[in-house]
């Protein structure tokens, strides 16, 4: 095996130092559930452990509160710990990763619906987690981006990237009008669907983002995260590849899923998924892209036109459906039109 990365090993050894340190001072493990999911195979646990001065009192991770950004990365994980997981009365054991994370797939296989687990490390300081499990016989499914597509946030311009994600409070963040009711309305339509959020986001702000989404009305589903920093081949992981790799899984995890795919024109959601869309044509119904304003697109990318996509609409290649729109509003009326037509088969 190759040696880690520089970057990753220099990451290492910082967070070796500060979590010697914390425990010195008294500080103990907090488990942050994530919600997971099932299929007819297994049930996917996801969750984080950090480092707390008062592990015993802290805010429920799904409690309306009032956050500065600058809080949620501002995190000790707590690496190498044992979690015990506990999911229908059989447990399991991991190991948190270099970043505190747990993610674990067990084989065990849940009824559809939703359902708590239990988390827990060295037998105390319990926490409960949720999983979803569609419905096996479901053909239906959501995958949305976040920045942008549901919430306004007009990332990564580094200045504004920093202001709303450091310094504003989760409380200021707008919502895009009309994609609440429009994702509603869609899993309505198709009951037991499952609905998944997937982002380059951190894995630091799942709650926050949490507490949006439940705030403004979204169907709660899991998410599907990044952790930002170093990894064991550069210092930065590609949010891209990410976003690639999450949609090959959910393909091969629910083979008789065919997605909507709903993102924004900011930054590479069109070309995303119009590739998937071009390699995995029976896993694609549609794709929904959130039009951005001239301004947003300048504090997007710098320009005030979306960026290009190229092969993302390539005519000699086949591709799902594709509509636009600046909303949820505008967005449902075209959805659905193009859910109504009968699939080629």
């Amino acid at each position: 095996m190759a040696r880690p990365h520089y970057s990753s090993r220099l990451e290492d050894w910082f967070n070796a130092g500060v979590q010697a340190i914390l425990r010195r001072r008294g500080w103990r493990e907090r488990i942050i559930p994530h919600v997971g999911y099932g299929t007819q195979e297994f049930t996917r646990v996801l969750a984080r452990v950090v480092l707390s001065r008062d592990p015993r009192n802290q805010p429920r991770y799904d409690e309306d509160q009032v956050v500065r950004g600058w809080k949620v990365f501002v995190t000790a994980p707590a690496t190498g710990v044992q979690v015990s997981v506990t999911v229908a009365g059989q447990t399991f054991e991991a190991v948190t990763d270099r970043g505190g994370f747990v993610d674990l797939s067990v084989p065990v296989v849940l009824a559809p619906g939703w359902h708590e687990i239990s988390l827990g490390v060295r037998g105390e300081r319990q926490a409960r987690g949720k999983v979803f499990v569609p419905d096996p016989d479901a053909t239906f499914g959501l995958v949305s981006d976040i920045d942008d597509t549901v919430m306004l946030t007009m990332l990564p311009r580094p200045m504004i990237a920093a202001w709303n994600t450091f310094v504003r409070d989760e409380s200021a963040r707008r919502v895009v009008p009309g994609m609440a009711e429009m994702y509603s309305e869609l899993l309505a339509d198709h009951p037991g669907a499952p609905i998944f959020y997937l982002s380059t986001g951190a894995w630091n702000t799942a709650p926050t983002l949490t507490r949006f989404l439940a705030r403004h009305g979204y169907p709660a589903g899991p998410m599907l995260l990044t952790d930002w920093g170093p990894t064991n081949t550069g210092w930065f992981r590609s949010g891209r590849e990410h976003k690639r790799t999450a949609l090959r899984r959910l393909a091969t995890e629910f083979p008789n899923v065919r997605w909507v795919l709903l993102g924004d024109d900011g930054q590479h959601d069109p070309q995303l998924y119009g590739d998937f869309a071009q390699t995995d044509p029976d896993h694609v119904r549609a794709i929904g892209i959130r039009q951005l304003t001239p301004a947003e697109q300048v504090l997007s990318h710098g320009l005030p036109v979306p960026n290009p996509d190229p092969g993302a609409h390539d005519p000699h290649r086949p591709t799902a459906a594709t509509v636009h729109g600046p909303d949820g509003h505008a967005l449902v009326a075209q959805l659905r039109a193009v859910l109504s037509r009968p699939e080629a088969t």
